[in-house]
């Protein structure tokens, strides 16, 4: 059987980005009641080894629109790391969605036969289904995950609902 690459990935992508969307709505209207800074905010960080926000926000953008393109086989939007406030985050989470919306269904149909080739593993390359579920959303899911943490560590009153974002669910009658 062949897996729905645009299914697994995409549409997760979107979902979560989506809610990594509304904890930073939430942190930047947190963060202008306590009197924060946008720096203050962007440099916040769990452990002084680890990336901070702005990094980790960046990463998870990268990582989605990376990994839908590579299993598309079409060339990546590239954009660069100057967001210097919570609402060019926003921004750039906004532009993330828009490109994974722009893919269809059709553009993951050959997925199964790539070869999956990352520039900072030289000489190696990943299967796509391996490449997916051991490296593609669990680190996109940490990226995301630690943006949340790190606001939460902030103050921000945020719970796992806007982490999840809207789930879909259905009525058992319509079953």
């Amino acid at each position: 059987m062949q897996t729905n690459y645009h299914h697994v990935t995409v549409v997760p992508f979107i979902s979560s980005l989506k809610g990594l969307g509304t904890v930073l709505e939430k942190t930047q209207i947190f963060a202008q009641e306590k009197g924060m800074s946008d720096t203050d905010v962007l440099d916040a960080r769990l452990a002084p080894d680890m990336f901070p926000l702005v990094k980790q926000v960046q990463i998870a953008t990268d990582n989605a629109r990376n990994t839908a393109a590579q299993l598309a086989a079409i060339e990546k939007p590239v954009y660069e790391d100057t967001e210097t406030t919570i609402a060019q985050l926003i921004e750039r989470i906004q532009k993330t969605v828009t490109f994974l919306e722009s893919l269809s269904e059709d553009q993951f149909a050959q997925a199964d036969t790539r070869k999956v080739v990352m520039s900072y593993f030289p000489g190696k390359y990943f299967k796509p289904e391996e490449f997916v579920a051991m490296f593609g959303l669990p680190n996109f899911y940490f990226h995301v995950v630690t943006a949340y943490g790190i606001a939460r560590h902030l103050g921000v009153q945020i719970g796992k609902g806007d982490y999840l974002g809207n789930v879909p669910m259905y009525d058992m009658e319509t079953m």
